[in-house]
């Protein structure tokens, strides 16, 4: 059944081959590109917003001992709406933390423990401070009570912390494997279709080619007929010289057309050639572009890093800022014992009172400074957090056009691939018109040279007709074999 299958049904069988593999190719690499992004968005969305929530817990916990601080101070009930305003919040952080992850559960319920033991703690000296107690008392306990217990929960805090950030680094690594997969995966698919295209290729060419040379085969032996049965009518009637000589007048005709295709066809491979060359340029504009977007993607990816790292120094900074808030909370302290002791100390203590004055109002105007840095240290952590959010964003956008242009390369490898089969076939049309022009004239020679037909025009003719028959015959066998349904 093979033999008769037509040109179209054989090479039309290859190309579905071909293609079939190179769907199933795009299949597997749209489906390693969804697991690499699937991978990505994890680890933006869960582990990245996780450790941005431990980080605002963290910040809820140092509001809500300044605002206990604060009512130490001044005594003013608003410093104690804002400690309930930050409980809830800092309940909710870790409520949210404990809820939305399986890592670092129990370090979860170690701050959750410690923060309720402070809590207790701050209700007492906040009982303490309302019954008027001395004030030596109140910071006596709460330097032996409450500063014990908010180290410990900053210990907690500080190590589920870096746990998280160990299971982002973590999450990211295995992002990268899984990217560095599916590009061996697509590249493993991509040679395997090229070989098989090629044996393809090479299959239906050996196939086509006996084909094609057991037809040419007879038609050479009916030609050889054919031209012994016309050597015998060579010395036709005076008629058949005339139409012999027309013939050779078309068969000039025929032979410029032949120079003229043969011309036209160089310049198709000429064409063509240039072609090429414009795709192959293209093709490394596309890949040069696509190096220029990876080396934006490193340095998204090293902005990301110096804002994690400007995020840590703004903690370094608050922590900075919570030693200043002590020194100048014992200040006040210090000014108030020594204000007192001016009263006892009577007319004498009047200066030392005035002095201890300015030393209060020196160590409130440190305090409100001290605010207005750890306000400041706020609006730059939610500065850095969007600007991850933008650039982790921008990194996907990135992704994208990294993927696009690689489909564009594929596209320009492939018009660079058809360009060189058409070349290729521009220079066998030539090569081709340039035998028949050469047989063409050989014709010429020879038909000039016929002069009058033989006696024996009869038995020529006769055999002329079977050659001819024969010649119809494998005319037939050719065209079923270019042209389906051909009988």
């Amino acid at each position: 059944m093979s033999r008769h299958r037509t040109f179209g049904q054989k090479i039309g069988f290859g190309f579905a081959i071909t293609i079939a593999l190179m769907i199933l190719s795009g299949a597997i690499s749209v489906y390693a590109l969804r697991h690499v992004v699937a991978s990505k968005d994890r680890v933006i969305t869960d582990n990245g917003k996780r450790l941005v929530d431990a980080e605002r817990m963290h910040v809820a916990l140092e509001r809500l001992v300044s605002s206990l601080r604060g009512y130490l101070l001044t005594n003013d009930q608003m410093f104690l709406e804002r400690m309930d305003v930050q409980k809830k919040k800092f309940k909710a952080m870790v409520e949210k933390l404990s809820a939305t992850g399986t890592t670092g559960v129990a370090l979860l319920e170690e701050v959750d423990r410690l923060s309720n033991a402070y809590q207790e703690g701050g209700d007492k000296v906040i009982d303490m401070r309302r019954s008027n107690l001395p004030m030596e008392d109140i910071t006596r306990f709460f330097e032996e009570q409450m500063v014990p217990r908010r180290d410990a929960i900053e210990t907690a805090i500080a190590k589920f912390l870096e746990g998280e950030e160990a299971a982002l680094e973590q999450a990211s690594a295995e992002s990268s494997r899984s990217a560095n997969m599916a590009i061996l995966v697509i590249a493993a698919m991509t040679l395997v279709g090229g070989l098989f295209g090629t044996i393809v290729a090479i299959v239906l060419a050996r196939a086509l080619g006996d084909q094609v040379g057991s037809a040419v085969g007879k038609i050479q032996s009916s030609a050889a007929e054919l031209q012994a049965a016309s050597n015998q009518q060579a010395m036709g009637t005076k008629e058949q010289a005339t139409a012999m000589s027309e013939i050779n007048t078309t068969i000039g005709e025929l032979l410029a057309t032949s120079r003229q295709i043969s011309e036209s066809a160089r310049r198709v491979t000429q064409i063509a050639t240039d072609t090429a060359a414009a795709a192959d340029g293209g093709a490394m504009t596309v890949d040069s572009a696509q190096s220029s977007i990876a080396g934006i993607r490193r340095q998204v990816d090293l902005i990301v890093t110096h804002m994690l790292d400007l995020g840590k120094k703004s903690q370094e900074i608050g922590s900075v800022l919570d030693i200043v808030t002590e020194l100048a909370e014992q200040t006040n302290i210090l000014s108030i014992n020594a204000s007192i002791e001016a009263v006892t100390a009577g007319e004498h203590g009047k200066r030392f009172a005035v002095v201890a004055g300015e030393i209060r109002k020196l160590a409130g105007r440190v305090g409100g400074s001290v605010k207005e840095i750890r306000s400041l240290i706020d609006g730059i952590r939610s500065s850095v957090n969007t600007t991850v959010m933008a650039t982790e964003s921008g990194s996907k956008a990135v992704d994208a056009g990294l993927s696009r242009f690689g489909e564009v390369s594929s596209s320009f490898k492939r018009i660079a691939g058809m360009v060189s089969t058409t070349t290729d076939a521009a220079r066998e049309i030539e090569l081709s018109t340039k035998q028949q022009t050469s047989a063409v004239e050989q014709v010429t020679g020879a038909v000039s040279s016929v002069a009058q037909a033989t006696k024996e025009t009869e038995i020529s003719t006769a055999e002329t007709l079977q050659t001819a028959s024969q010649l119809s015959h494998l005319s037939e066998d050719l065209m079923r074999l270019v042209q389906p349904g051909q009988q």
